[in-house]
């Protein structure tokens, strides 16, 4: 191609009457490894993106030329880093354009090109999330099973808590005994509340949870949804009648829709955006498990096709591996 792109069963108090997270447990937040700044682990974390793409990319401008041999080979590159086909064709052409117009003829030159029109790409999406704008602030959070859903609302309670804000989770997802168990161990680690139920209506538990966090003045909750693949369409619209369920309870609610995606799912992760943005109005988004896939490129195919702001990614397993996204320090971690 040539280019000219619940309820509150699970609830105890303590003898002074206040209430302690599921099961009972205070057990420490912090995660247990040494802490590592969070630079060194976005880079670490991009590893095999950055070897799939950055590393061949310093070798394709070695030549020190924009030429169409060169445009070839870094689509076919682009195009196995996920990136996508419309993303593909705008950082090529945009690349022509600037080595034309700024006479680019150093490998130093085109490389750093590439890595600003890039960054350009990916600054809509720098959005941070705003959770002041309502107490308590409702998150509900959507995604396909095995995204990291339910990993990434311990994570999210972790991050506000470092913030100084008070959390409440919700465990929607009363289809999966194994995903209320695993919140509620998140909730035990983070010494935070967990509204659930052994069995029932998602919509109910949530509705109870928000609430609860209204009598008790919490900050945040975040409300847990069974996973959902968006082909099937009644379980979508299970998914959109916990979102109106919320608006009963709060009519300004939610106040944020996080959708999660894994960022192994390559360009199905676009497809999900769209689909979950249709049923439920998404907001904003997680990309998960960046460390174990070589295809981080698709934040530039979701910034081209489907644009939503991208609120946090995920580098590691650690309880501090999720982070607000910063496209200036994801575009460098690539070229680094």
């Amino acid at each position: 191609m040539r280019h000219g792109n619940s309820l509150f069963g699970f609830i105890r108090k303590s003898a002074t009457g206040e209430p302690v997270p599921a099961g009972g447990s205070t057990a420490e937040s912090s995660d247990p490894r040494p802490a590592t700044p969070w630079r060194q682990r976005l880079q670490a974390g991009l590893a095999r993106t950055r070897a799939q793409f950055g590393g061949r990319v310093k070798a394709l401008f070695s030549r020190g030329r924009v030429d169409d041999e060169l445009l070839d080979e870094l689509e076919a590159l682009l195009l196995t880093s996920d990136v996508g086909l419309d993303a593909t064709q705008h950082l090529l052409y945009q690349l022509k354009q600037r080595a034309r117009r700024d006479r680019l003829d150093t490998p130093e030159a085109i490389q750093r090109a590439l890595a600003e029109i890039l960054r350009e790409l990916l600054q809509p999406l720098e959005e941070p999330l705003d959770v002041t704008r309502h107490r308590p602030f409702i998150i509900m959070i959507a995604g396909v099973n095995g995204a990291g859903k339910t990993t990434s609302i311990g994570k999210l309670a972790k991050y506000f808590q470092s913030q100084g804000l008070s959390v409440l989770l919700a465990a929607g997802d009363t289809f999966r005994a194994a995903a209320r168990e695993q919140l509620q161990t998140w909730g035990e680690r983070n010494n935070v509340t967990v509204i659930a139920q052994q069995s029932g209506d998602p919509a109910a538990v949530i509705f109870d949870a928000i609430g609860a966090a209204r009598a008790r003045g919490i900050d945040i909750v975040l409300a847990d949804t069974a996973g959902r693949l968006p082909t099937q369409l009644n379980l979508m619209e299970e998914i959109a009648k916990v979102r109106r369920v919320i608006q009963k309870a709060e009519p300004t609610g939610p106040h944020e829709t996080l959708l999660v995606l894994d960022a192994t799912f390559g360009q199905n992760a676009v497809q999900q955006v769209v689909a979950f943005d249709k049923a439920i109005q998404v907001t904003g988004l997680i990309l998960t498990k960046l460390d174990g896939s070589a295809k981080g490129g698709v934040v530039a195919a979701i910034a081209r096709q489907w644009p939503k702001p991208v609120r946090f990614i995920g580098v590691g397993e650690g309880i501090d591996d999720l982070r607000p996204f910063a496209a200036g320090e994801f575009v460098d971690a690539l070229f680094e």
